[in-house]
């Protein structure tokens, strides 16, 4: 955050920008006993959406690296085997990239022993319960519904999930 702080005025009057931060897989699905860190990780993402759309139409993009590499805080985690070929350098070129022209913006790249991939958050489409309805129980009763995956969506911003709850408020209100 200091670090993005003292760049975003000299980006922004210069009409272009990259910033790459580092999440982690802890932050994205948990690990066990790595609790702070885990919180501290997913909040890089949060940063990320938010400066996304605060550079969006200045040329700044914004990005998170999720790297699986061999450090200090893995090597009792993993055989060696695996350690070896989990070599920071296989991270290196996705950094790279996202510091790029070509680059996107508001995209987690997660990269680790040649292997790169896309991380996305997604919401399902759920259900709207009118006042009368609203417990609960009715959560339960429907569950599997609100957790059913499809027509899932990554949302461009925040009001993108307000806007779902009232145009589903909308279509049950209609009928």
């Amino acid at each position: 955050a200091i670090c993005t702080k003292a760049v975003w005025d000299h980006m922004r009057e210069r009409g272009y920008g990259r910033i790459v931060m580092t999440t982690s897989s802890t932050g994205l699905y948990g690990n066990f006993g790595q609790v702070n860190y885990g919180a501290a990780k997913l909040a890089l993402v949060g940063m990320m959406n938010s400066l996304h759309q605060e550079g969006a139409g200045k040329g700044i993009h914004t990005n998170c690296i999720s790297p699986v590499a061999a450090t200090r805080m893995t090597e009792d985690l993993m055989p060696e085997e695996a350690l070896k070929m989990l070599v920071p350098e296989a991270v290196t070129p996705a950094v790279v990239y996202l510091c790029s022209d070509g680059a996107p913006s508001k995209t987690i790249l997660t990269a680790g022993a040649g292997g790169y991939a896309a991380a996305k958050v997604l919401e399902t489409e759920g259900i709207w319960l009118p006042v009368e309805q609203r417990s609960a129980e009715a959560i339960a009763e429907n569950i599997d519904t609100i957790l059913d995956e499809t027509g899932m969506q990554e949302y461009a911003n925040g009001g993108g999930q307000g806007g779902k709850f009232f145009r589903r408020m909308q279509e049950v209100m209609k009928g």
